[in-house]
């Protein structure tokens, strides 16, 4: 502030006299100029901070419109604080022991999930911590009473003996599962010693925290499964059915985007960095690779939950959903590499993907068929149908697996092939030496065979004997046949008269075997269909789906079906 005031008051001094100037009025200038700056300031942030609670209030509302189930989760928690706390004050025995009543409390917020499962589970947890705790901590309590002068130097010990124990076995990985239970036995357990030797009332502090947990439990138990219930099996299920639609939706769109090729201006940072992004054929297969973790936790408190509505039967199949899953899952990490071949740098020139358009189309509208169905089925809780489901998925990788036989060397070099060329080396004068000397009369049906057409004449490779008994020049040369390789390796690269020369053949090379890896990704993905139709019919056995309409197995396989197919292929 000194220096602006000083520096207005040297401008002010040049342009005119000292005497002519009041600095007062200089100052209250400053002051006006400075509240007007702090206002200005203030009033921005006002404004800012409101247009963020607007922001907030509008994505918790929409956050309520898209899972109605957490407005009412929330209501049920509201509601079960509310007759906690009631019942505390209406009952006058309870008064007596207001100082416990807290644990009834912590207990509803604590047991208190947004799944049953995950509620019986906690609440099954602080069940059997709490009264082997307290258990324990009355035989210890006893053991230190006996202990006369070291009872206290007994009560630190065995607290630090039991910490030390208890908090290892948890760490054991089968005990994970388990966690809150030992750490509500660590809580309750030194409650009960440290507050039972102060006051000389172990048996009524182990006893009374165990009703007031189990006061508070039931009521939470009572609510959360008598209000609008929420499972989380049936999450686990609904789970596995949005995967199976957002894989089937990722492969048709990697195919289609393929043929149709279409590429990335510039591939987003979010996609590179494996991060949540709004494209379907990315958003797709990603949440059926990520959803491993919350499948997990839905298959622990699914367990829990007793037989109701459709999941009838105890011991219900929960682990078969999550192995439908996994199956499905390992045919997601094809749909990935698919999408994969789409985002890399190199990619095949139209005119060749056209070849093979009608059959990469029809292998990726059959995957995603075969996948929508397997979804439905789940859905329905439904056996499949005594048809094949994998019999046009695979009629249509055959197809496409013909084709590339006959089209095979669209998808390499062919120029380069080792078949109807012979294999050459440099001699440091520049002339070119055969290495496999060919019959004339050989060397002409070679070459007037097409290149996809062409067999090896094995006549012209040595006997497994001669493998076995060739041995390396005391020189150190590479035999001819080592020799061969390393050119054939080097196809992109010419030798001429001394100098290596690289040409653009490399990457019309590299183009074509981009198709390749996609038509063999391809292929690969409706081979592993098979593990999860598997994975499946296992699955609709344990849970003992119902059987398939007959009828409308017999409509998809009529005459509108199999014409339906026919143009398909066509």
């Amino acid at each position: 502030m000194a220096a602006k005031m000083g520096s207005l008051r040297e401008k002010l001094l040049s342009m005119r006299g000292g005497s002519e100037i009041n600095f007062d009025d200089i100052e209250s200038l400053e002051d006006r100029i400075n509240c007007r700056c702090s206002y200005r300031c203030l009033v921005d942030g006002i404004v800012s901070s409101w247009q963020q609670l607007q922001d907030m209030v509008t994505k918790a509302v929409e956050m309520g419109r898209s899972d109605h189930r957490k407005i009412i989760f929330s209501v049920k928690m509201g509601l079960a604080l509310m007759l906690i706390s009631f019942l505390i004050y209406l009952k006058e025995s309870l008064k007596e022991f207001s100082r416990y009543s807290v644990w009834a409390i912590i207990t509803v917020v604590v047991v208190f999930e947004f799944s049953i499962g995950a509620t019986l589970s906690k609440g099954f947890n602080r069940a059997v911590g709490t009264l082997s705790a307290g258990g324990l901590g009355l035989g210890m309590a006893h053991l230190s009473q006996l202990a006369g002068e070291w009872e206290e130097a007994f009560i630190i010990i065995s607290i630090f003996s039991t910490g030390f124990f208890v908090t290892y076995i948890k760490l054991y990985p089968t005990m994970k599962p388990y966690e809150y239970g030992f750490r509500v036995f660590l809580l309750t357990y030194v409650i009960v010693m440290v507050s039972g030797n102060r006051t000389r009332e172990f048996i009524q502090t182990a006893v009374t925290r165990f009703l007031f947990i189990a006061l508070g439990a039931s009521v939470g138990f009572g609510i959360n499964l008598l209000i609008y219930p929420i499972w989380a099996g049936e999450d686990l299920h609904n789970l596995v059915v949005k995967n199976f639609m957002g894989v089937a939706t990722s492969l048709e769109g990697c195919v289609n985007g393929y043929l149709n090729c279409i590429e990335y201006e510039r591939i987003p940072s979010k996609i590179l960095t494996y991060e949540a992004y709004d494209d379907p054929c990315y958003n797709g297969y990603r949440a059926a690779v990520q959803s491993t973790s919350q499948e997990d936790a839905l298959l622990g408190f699914a367990i829990w939950e007793p037989p109701h509505g459709p999941y009838r039967g105890f011991r219900y199949p929960w682990k078969n959903y999550v192995k439908v899953s996994g199956s499905l899952r390992h045919c997601a990490f094809m749909v990935m590499a698919l999408h994969g071949c789409i985002l890399s740098e190199i990619q095949a020139p139209p005119e060749r993907r056209q070849v093979f358009f009608n059959e990469l189309r029809r292998v990726g509208i059959e995957g995603a068929k075969v996948l929508r169905e397997l979804g439905g089925k789940v859905k329905r809780m439904e056996k499949l149908s005594p048809v094949d489901i994998l019999c046009e998925v695979q009629e249509a990788a055959e197809d496409l697996q013909n084709k590339i036989d006959r089209k095979s060397f669209i998808l390499v070099n062919s120029e380069s092939w080792e078949i109807g060329n012979r294999a050459t080396k440099v001699h440091r004068d520049g002339q070119l030496e055969d290495l496999i000397d060919f019959d004339y009369d050989e060397k002409r049906v070679l070459e007037h065979k097409s290149r996809s057409e062409a067999v090896l004449d094995l006549r012209s490779l040595p006997s497994s004997g001669a493998w076995d008994s060739e041995k390396p020049s005391p020189t150190g040369a590479a035999s001819p046949l080592q020799v061969e390789k390393q050119m054939f390796w080097s196809a992109g690269i010419s030798a001429l008269n001394g100098q290596i020369m690289e040409s653009s053949k490399t990457y019309e090379s590299a183009s074509a075997l981009s198709l390749a890896t996609f038509v063999s990704l391809l292929i690969e993905f409706v081979a592993r269909l098979q593990n999860l139709v598997d994975a499946f019919e296992e699955l609709s056995i344990k849970a003992n789906y119902k059987e398939p309409n007959i009828e409308q197995v017999e409509e998809q396989n009529g005459i509108f079906s199999r014409l339906h197919s026919k143009l398909t292929k066509q």
